[in-house]
């Protein structure tokens, strides 16, 4: 698999490109979908693998806007309304739908993911790669106007924490899973 680095760092052509992918998996496993001789969890258990695993490769590091997670959210609902077959005539809340397939919001699922990341990166030696780009501060001076938001930024406002206070917590598996069940609950 690939991801798409756009100059400006944006993640809108990857989640278009990402979505496309999931939706090329989703549509080869349609015999599997309109089976009748297979469980609903069965079903479920084959979408995390084979679709959900392809829509969210690599999304850890995104910044994900509320654009992207109603895009992705969408996708999601789509599939999980094809494979319990409810079409058009019939109506069900997202909620009430994802509680019959056992899945969660997209936005928790994301949020949980990447908090794991940030905390298995942060934990890693010192001088390791994902580590030293995960700390990387550049230098230099920056156009005027408010700078622009970004992945480091989000995962500090979805925190509500320094990134110290992060580096510190994080050393401590406990108290980062704390924080992670605090943040997504």
């Amino acid at each position: 698999m690939s991801s798409i680095v756009a100059e400006n760092g944006g993640t809108s052509r990857e989640v278009i490109a990402r979505i496309q992918k999931a939706r090329g998996s989703f549509s080869k496993l349609r015999r599997v979908w309109l089976s009748k001789s297979l469980r609903k969890d069965t079903k479920i258990r084959i979408f995390n693998a084979c679709v959900k695993s392809v829509l969210l490769y690599g999304f850890e590091t995104w910044l994900v806007t509320n654009e992207i997670q109603r895009k992705i959210q969408t996708f999601v609902n789509r599939c999980l309304r094809y494979i319990l077959r409810i079409w058009w005539p019939n109506i069900i809340s997202n909620k009430d739908l994802w509680k019959v397939t056992g899945q969660e919001d997209i936005n928790l699922e994301i949020r949980k993911r990447k908090f794991r990341w940030v905390g298995h990166t942060l934990r890693k030696e010192d001088g390791e790669i994902p580590k030293a780009a995960l700390l990387w501060n550049p230098q230099g001076n920056r156009k005027r106007g408010r700078p622009r938001s970004s992945w480091r930024r989000s995962v500090i406002k979805e925190a509500g924490r320094s990134w110290n206070e992060l580096r510190f917590l994080a050393a401590d598996r406990q108290k980062w899973k704390g924080l992670i069940d605090s943040l997504c609950s």
